[in-house]
């Protein structure tokens, strides 16, 4: 027996209209964060007020079209701003940290639960690795 329930198209159109609008104002407020425009990170909840619909709706609507929760999206964004933030600049691990609204310990521990290593390590390799003479093949003829 098939239980898959077909939603209207209208319904599916207005789905990826709030995920896309999620994912805009999501990129707007990490760039404000990033330029230091606002000092306080905010939460699911305060973006749906923006968009004037229920935290829960947004974050079901958002599940639902993109098979991911919202902080998904939020902690891979800071994640890519952290990264190249330390890759970039030479901006001290707790300026970033506090640039993007964290202490610096908790910074530390986000980041190497995602990325593995500590931010630290993280720019040492990538330094290490730019640092590192390019491989080169020469071919004669």
């Amino acid at each position: 027996m098939n239980t898959e329930i077909k939603l209207p198209k209208k319904i599916m159109l207005r789905q990826r209209e709030i995920t896309a609008d999620y994912l805009l104002a999501l990129d707007k407020h990490l760039e404000d964060v990033v330029n230091g425009k606002v000092s306080d990170m905010l939460e699911i909840r305060d973006f749906a007020d923006q968009m004037h619909i229920d935290a829960r709706h947004l974050s079901n609507t958002i599940k639902l079209v993109t098979g991911k929760a919202p902080c998904f999206f939020f902690e891979e964004k800071i994640m890519n701003i952290a990264r190249q933030q330390l890759t970039e600049t030479d901006l001290p691990i707790t300026a970033i940290a506090t640039k993007l609204t964290y202490d610096p310990s908790n910074f530390v521990r986000f980041f190497k639960r995602f990325q593995g290593i500590t931010p630290k390590q993280y720019r040492e390799q990538v330094l290490s690795a730019s640092l590192l003479p390019a491989k080169t093949e020469t071919v004669t003829i």
